[in-house]
């Protein structure tokens, strides 16, 4: 997949890919506009919802009803190292969720991509061209 990123003004920072336009920005303190999220925030969105949609193909995918369903995800920081320690992702699913599919729909939400892709990192190539 090929992106391109643009800068539309302050520390407002724009990715664009296909027919998509995803906007982020800073937070007020940190000089930007709080327009937008934070691009670390949706690193983390794409983690939450990348789980979700596997739970949510899941359900679908049995018939089960998904009123109700909904994930909930927090975050842990080293204050040393002041990079994320842990990751927790609560399933939280519907008082009608047959029990026999509990560990399975848990194993789903493990087969993340974007997870998946934190335990066996890309190469980096980073380039700097004048233009």
């Amino acid at each position: 997949m090929d992106m391109e990123i643009t800068f539309p003004g302050n520390l407002k920072v724009n990715a664009k890919f296909g027919k998509f336009d995803v906007p982020t920005d800073q937070r007020k303190r940190a000089g930007g506009d709080e327009t937008a999220p934070e691009p670390f925030n949706l690193f983390l969105a794409s983690i939450g919802t990348c789980v979700g949609i596997y739970v949510l193909s899941f359900c679908k995918e049995r018939k089960i009803d998904t009123d109700g369903l909904k994930i909930t995800m927090k975050t842990e920081r080293d204050k040393i190292k002041r990079m994320l320690s842990k990751i927790t992702i609560d399933i939280v699913l519907p008082p009608e969720f047959p029990e026999k599919y509990k560990n399975a729909v848990i194993k789903t939400a493990d087969l993340c991509a974007v997870k998946k892709h934190m335990f066996d990192p890309p190469e980096f190539e980073i380039n700097a061209n004048i233009g």
